[in-house]
């Protein structure tokens, strides 16, 4: 039951609006709608929402506008478009959002996106705060014990955190840890995208399928924005990827 979550219907077409949010008050979703993105800043202003379904093609100012204009404490956003072509998809993707349906959409299948992003979401969270509120650098000390350690990296599998050689929280999707898991283990060897796909598809595979090339461009981000993080993932042309440094693994035996 997903009763007192907050959803944020944004779209230029009423019928629309009402059959998204009838469809999720039915499945126990509390849901505000808005007309377009002046309004949701306004809604956003002043009420706290846990996802934004929010349509791209809308008249004055895009999705995709107001998408970039979100600051990094925003809920997750799923984009809606009449456009689903992959290339407007990736860009969806790169500018931040966290899934990308095509319209017209089957609301049954937009209800389990909206369940995989929040289950995602949660799922980077330690249990005292929000991985997302940890954006700027700090010391912690937590360690569940089951760990990989990289290049002066402690990336925490119990716990699905990482750290850098300063020991700072570097903030990663489900989607990024899956994937710098699939490296840490299998280190030192070229690894194909059918390989990281198979090592590091998750419950949202389909749609991890096609969003693995952004993962990727996301991940190297964040380790090159962490101390010494800039050479860890290596491209290896016309074959694949390479996880340079060397991997201990502190994880109990059996």
């Amino acid at each position: 039951m997903d009763l007192h979550t907050r959803i944020l219907i944004v779209d230029d077409d009423e019928g629309i609006r009402s059959l998204i949010g009838d469809f999720l008050a039915k499945h126990g979703y509390e849901t505000t709608t808005a007309a377009d993105p002046v309004e949701m800043r306004k809604l956003l202003a002043g009420e706290r929402f846990d996802l934004i379904v929010l349509d791209v093609m809308m008249p004055r100012e895009d999705g995709l506008t107001a998408l970039r204009q979100m600051g990094p404490d925003a809920p997750p956003v799923i984009m809606l478009s009449a456009v689903g072509s992959d290339v407007d998809r990736i860009v969806g993707l790169e500018m931040g959002a966290d899934d990308y349906l095509a319209k017209p959409c089957n609301p049954r299948e937009l209800l389990a996106r909206i369940r995989t992003v929040l289950r995602r979401r949660a799922g980077t969270a330690p249990a005292t705060a929000p991985v997302e509120t940890l954006v700027q650098p700090r010391a912690v000390e937590v360690d569940s014990g089951d760990c990989l350690h990289f290049a002066g990296w402690r990336m925490d599998l119990g716990l699905r955190l990482l750290f850098d050689p300063t020991n700072a929280l570097i903030s990663l999707s489900d989607g990024e840890f899956r994937l710098l898991r699939a490296f840490a283990e299998h280190p030192r060897r070229v690894l194909t995208r059918d390989q990281l796909l198979d090592w590091s598809r998750g419950e949202d595979s389909d749609h991890y399928d096609r969003a693995i090339d952004v993962q990727l461009s996301r991940l190297r981000r964040k380790l090159s924005d962490g101390a010494g993080g800039s050479d860890i993932i290596r491209t290896v042309r016309n074959e694949g990827y390479l996880f340079v440094p060397a991997v201990t693994d502190d994880r109990p035996a059996g």
